[in-house]
């Protein structure tokens, strides 16, 4: 059975840093990505992830202050956050896709996890 659990959630002040796990149970996958969701808005795409470790995929947005990375001996992803603003604020979500392409949209992801919560503070 596969599972994917996220960590590392939690209130932090604008400037501040966060680092986000997913550990991954049942089986590896050839690609994962984090996806967030605001109150009232769409799930939406932030980073993903090729199982080698060097294809990456970023929301234009956010490329710079977020950066994915994987361990694979862990069966882990990464979601590093620094500079962090009150917009930043969400469910994270962890997703796991069987794709050989790297995607950005919720289609490309088959399992997804319970979502870990990100309050950033002004």
């Amino acid at each position: 059975q596969v599972h994917l659990v996220e960590s590392g959630g939690g209130l932090v002040q604008a400037g501040g840093s966060l680092r986000l796990s997913c550990t991954v149970s049942g089986r590896t996958f050839s690609n994962y990505g984090w996806f967030r969701q605001a109150p009232g808005l769409e799930r939406e795409f932030v980073a993903a992830i090729h199982w080698n470790g060097r294809n990456t995929v970023y929301s234009n947005s956010l490329k710079g202050r977020f950066t994915i990375s994987r361990d694979n001996t862990k069966n882990t992803v990464y979601l590093q956050m620094n500079n962090l603003k009150p917009e930043d604020t969400a469910v994270y979500y962890c997703a796991a896709s069987t794709s050989l392409v790297v995607g950005s949209g919720r289609g490309d992801y088959d399992f997804w996890g319970q979502g870990t919560q990100v309050t950033v503070s002004s």
